[in-house]
């Protein structure tokens, strides 16, 4: 879920002044862009501290509850009072069902209508575990644009609270060329990270790095997001594994072992402006606009998260 991808794309298109702005706003957030890449390495991975715990039992999708957003996900962004989501309106068994791909069952995401499956776990210190991949199908409006979908997790608050749609929390991308990727979802949502200035990115031009300089993710904000360090997702029509290390109010993701970014300080802002430790809450799975199948997913308790360094 990159919100105002689309928009952002126009924008630049449209407005070259605009986009030199929103790159000059990353230079004096992040500095200069640094040369070269970083590879990058898990250390300290912690051993669980309690047995596996299954989230998809490979028949049924008991413990999750759906929801969809808009009939046309076109207006997600800019509904008006009038408009009212679908939510559980409706049988969702054409958007989310369990199927058989690749000779074992998996979780299937139509993604035409865009929503979620919320697991009924409230989740803390944690290591997750899925497999995921793209189907054929994508969908308006998106369906030139690159796939899209997420894991969310802190996931709190009422279903559709953002963008009539999904509930508050923090994501882990999924995105062909952004998997890994940290986003902010709600306006409500806090969360540190260190970033070097990446021109070649649209806005806001941030990518996650090691010894970087901490910026303030804030939805709405020039650090609304922030890129994976690398793309580290296999090509289409393969397998992809996650992992999600969740300890408090920090997180590690790692994408096919390879570890993309790094979140700390995640919170919650009240109405007064204080903010409040995000330490847990529920998972969902989105559905935004492509077809995505999910398997083997399954968390273990935890007590401390791994390291991210930069390899030697």
């Amino acid at each position: 879920m990159r919100f105002d991808r689309a928009w952002l794309a126009l924008v630049v298109m449209a407005a070259p002044a605009l986009a030199q702005d929103s790159k000059e706003q990353a230079r004096q957030l992040a500095g200069e862009p640094v040369a070269g890449a970083q590879t990058l390495r898990l250390v300290d991975i912690p051993k669980a501290t309690g047995k596996p715990i299954a989230l998809f039992d490979g028949r049924t999708l008991t413990g999750w509850t759906p929801w969809l957003g808009y009939a046309d996900p076109a207006i997600t962004y800019r509904a008006s009072p009038g408009d009212t989501p679908i939510g559980v309106g409706r049988d969702t068994s054409s958007d989310f069902a369990v199927r058989q791909v690749d000779g074992a069952p998996a979780i299937w995401v139509k993604g035409e209508t865009w929503g979620s499956l919320v697991h009924r776990a409230d989740l803390r210190d944690y290591h997750l575990r899925l497999q995921f991949k793209w189907g054929d199908k994508t969908w308006a409006p998106r369906k030139d644009q690159p796939r899209n979908n997420g894991l969310l997790y802190h996931s709190h608050g009422v279903p559709g609270e953002v963008f009539g749609t999904w509930r508050p929390s923090a994501e882990f991308e999924i995105m062909r060329g952004s998997t890994g990727m940290i986003v902010a979802v709600g306006g409500k949502i806090r969360g540190h990270t260190d970033v070097a200035f990446d021109p070649s990115l649209i806005a806001p031009h941030l990518r996650y790095r090691v010894g970087g300089r901490q910026i303030d993710i804030v939805n709405g904000t020039p650090t609304w997001n922030v890129e994976a360090a690398t793309d580290a997702e296999r090509p289409i029509g393969q397998w992809n594994t996650l992992d999600l290390y969740v300890v408090g109010d920090r997180a590690v993701h790692v994408v096919n072992g390879v570890p993309v970014a790094e979140v700390r300080d995640l919170a919650t802002i009240a109405a007064n402006g204080s903010r409040q430790p995000l330490t847990h809450g529920h998972v969902q799975l989105q559905s935004e606009g492509a077809e995505t199948w999910f398997r083997a997913i399954a968390v273990e308790p935890i007590k401390t998260l791994p390291r991210i360094v930069v390899a030697k």
